[in-house]
């Protein structure tokens, strides 16, 4: 198959051990994290609070600031809580992104639907954690039987259908995007490449953001009751303002 018309690193191997075959996906996702470590430990090693910083640590602090203030809009007050997951989140998606639209023979581990489904058990899980830490493992559990204790089967079935459309929405958008190129380099191979690396630069960061918004959102939900905040923003309509 060629690689413009690739849908997803899975099908690209990239070499064999016996009769274990890695991926593209697998080798990409690794090179990726030890890059981020890499570079997020070569800028943090020597930060500095004078007036005059350096302009990878000014970066970082744009980065870190951004992060936090969106976290912010979604009514929590707390939010350097969620930093570290929601950032990481958004970090690897949008760099996973970035790297497939301006470097050349790099596979987005986003377009394969085992990263996806990865990353929305990573929200799955941190859900319930976040919310147990918040209210308490009785005022969590609590959630599920309101209004009344016939929704229990209702809300159980949100929890894993919108673990699924996290994966899929993702999943979806990266690997439509790689279609959408390869068809478009079938009838104009000299133009349309630049065209499409900057849609897929915006495109990637806007995937990245709308993620890192809805697992926020789902961790806002579970946890704003502990609060007691009767004027916080509804998740909802948190996330519907921000996409």
């Amino acid at each position: 198959m060629n690689q413009a018309m690739r849908l997803t690193p899975d099908e690209l191997i990239i070499f064999e051990i016996g009769s274990l075959s890695v991926s593209a996906t697998f080798v990409f996702t690794w090179l990726l994290m030890l890059l981020m470590a890499g570079g997020a430990w070569l800028i943090t090693r020597r930060l500095s609070s004078d007036v005059r910083i350096s302009p990878a640590q000014n970066v970082l602090e744009i980065i870190v600031m951004g992060i936090r203030d969106q976290i912010s809009a979604m009514g929590v007050k707390r939010p350097e809580l969620y930093m570290p997951f929601v950032g990481t989140l958004f970090l690897f998606i949008a760099v996973s992104n970035i790297f497939a639209a301006i470097l050349p023979g790099f596979q987005a581990p986003t377009g394969s639907l085992s990263t996806t489904v990865a990353l929305a058990f990573a929200v799955f899980v941190a859900v319930p954690i976040y919310g147990i830490s918040q209210r308490g493992l009785g005022g969590y559990l609590r959630q599920y039987i309101e209004p009344t204790p016939l929704m229990l089967p209702m809300n159980v079935i949100g929890e894993f259908s919108r673990t699924v459309a996290l994966a899929f929405r993702l999943f979806g958008n990266v690997m439509s995007g790689s279609l959408i190129v390869g068809m478009l380099l079938m009838l104009a191979p000299f133009f349309f490449p630049v065209v499409m690396r900057l849609l897929g630069l915006l495109t990637g960061l806007v995937q990245a953001y709308i993620f890192g918004v809805l697992a926020m959102v789902y961790i806002a939900s579970a946890t704003r009751v502990a609060r007691g905040e009767s004027d916080d923003v509804q998740p909802e309509a948190t996330a519907t303002k921000a996409v």
